[in-house]
């Protein structure tokens, strides 16, 4: 008797063992790619209501077909609004910073006094031009429906032009990819829908000045227009305009890193070389003299230790602190090769939003600027 409870307990302590053993090597899940979908408007607040369409109800079946698809594809969205109600400017924002979101989208309907047709989309920019202006202050008048907005939103006012001179640009740090994934939808929209350009441009927008991540804001067309406004109104319009902007996020996720590296190499000569792949002055053709190459996988308020269980098993990550955010960088190299490789690192251990930056006499600078110092 007693041989067989002992049997029975070593047979157990080993089942357990295995167990845990097991647990151990299964693979550490990744982070989940995250969109979060705003659909503009709302509630009390119309938007435009161009030949008696609403934008607010047209922004959101957009969003919701757009968020079904994603989902479908395993990204995982979270919605502003699902439903008619009425969200602050400020609080979109701080929705995309509470999810740690990798994109922001927000989708609009545009309006004009005349028969103006077209898709724009909007990153966060200082506006320089009128026509951004216009289309600024109507997305941001929405704060006068806001309880205390002055303070709010520190006395900025939609319709002065000072206002926009004083708003501190948080989103410059995501600027080229929020370019990035403007580009990719405005593409979609033209090449594949055939729908008119007007073009990725800058405004002050408030709704993409709370958002700590790549932010653009998207005109699917004007309501105004005859045509475009009854496209845009019906489902068959919703249905095609939602799979531009899946198909421009998609896009993104798969070329953030490698676009920047194909124009860089587009727009810049080779170091001349010699046979044994070394620049005529005797160094490596891919260093940088005086240039720190790193990839930075993360930003954001949270100071996190750089331990690899932090960053997807990555080590040797660190930390810097920019501004009121926590910066987390891998690798430190002269090498623009060395850093490629790095750099594909990054991305397979899932990190599909980091990007190369440079840094020179410890100030940060754009890459393409350190690529310049091999031309000089």
């Amino acid at each position: 008797m007693r041989t067989n409870v002992l049997y029975l307990l070593v047979l157990s302590f080993f089942l357990v063992f295995n167990q845990q053993l097991f647990a151990a090597e299964k693979p550490v899940p990744t982070d989940p790619f995250v969109v979060v979908l705003d659909a503009g408007h709302g509630g009390k607040d119309p938007g435009n209501v161009g030949n008696g369409y609403r934008e607010k109800d047209i922004a959101l079946s957009i969003v919701l077909k757009v968020g079904k698809e994603l989902e479908r594809r395993g990204i995982k969205v979270v919605y502003t609004r699902n439903t008619d109600v009425f969200i602050p400017l400020m609080e979109r924002g701080q929705i995309a910073n509470d999810a740690e979101a990798d994109l922001f989208v927000s989708v609009h309907c545009n309006s004009h006094s005349s028969q103006a047709s077209g898709t724009e989309t909007f990153v966060l920019g200082l506006n320089r031009n009128e026509t951004n202006f216009e289309v600024a202050k109507r997305e941001n008048s929405v704060i006068y429906m806001e309880e205390d907005y002055k303070v709010t939103y520190n006395g900025f006012d939609p319709n002065s032009p000072e206002s926009f001179i004083g708003m501190t640009l948080m989103q410059e740090e995501y600027l080229n990819q929020s370019i990035l994934l403007a580009d990719l939808i405005q593409k979609k929209f033209t090449n594949d829908l055939q729908r008119k350009n007007r073009g990725v441009k800058e405004g002050a927008l408030i709704v993409l000045h709370q958002t700590y991540m790549p932010s653009v804001l998207v005109e699917v067309g004007f309501l105004t227009n005859d045509s475009e406004g009854a496209f845009l109104n019906s489902v068959a319009g919703q249905n095609k305009m939602a799979n531009a902007i899946v198909d421009g996020i998609l896009g993104y996720g798969n070329q953030i890193n490698l676009s920047a590296i194909e124009s860089i190499n587009q727009s810049h000569p080779k170091v001349p070389k010699s046979a044994s792949g070394v620049s005529i002055d005797g160094k490596p053709a891919d260093y940088y003299e005086g240039i720190i190459f790193s990839v930075q996988l993360a930003a954001g308020a949270k100071k996190l230790e750089t331990k690899s269980y932090n960053f997807k098993g990555l080590n040797d990550v660190f930390r810097k602190k920019e501004g009121k955010l926590y910066k987390y960088y891998l690798g430190e190299t002269s090498s623009y090769l060395d850093i490629q490789k790095v750099h594909q690192k990054a991305i397979n251990k899932g990190y599909r939003n980091s990007y190369i930056v440079a840094f020179k006499n410890g100030e940060k600078i754009t890459v393409n600027e350190a690529l310049k110092t091999n031309l000089n």
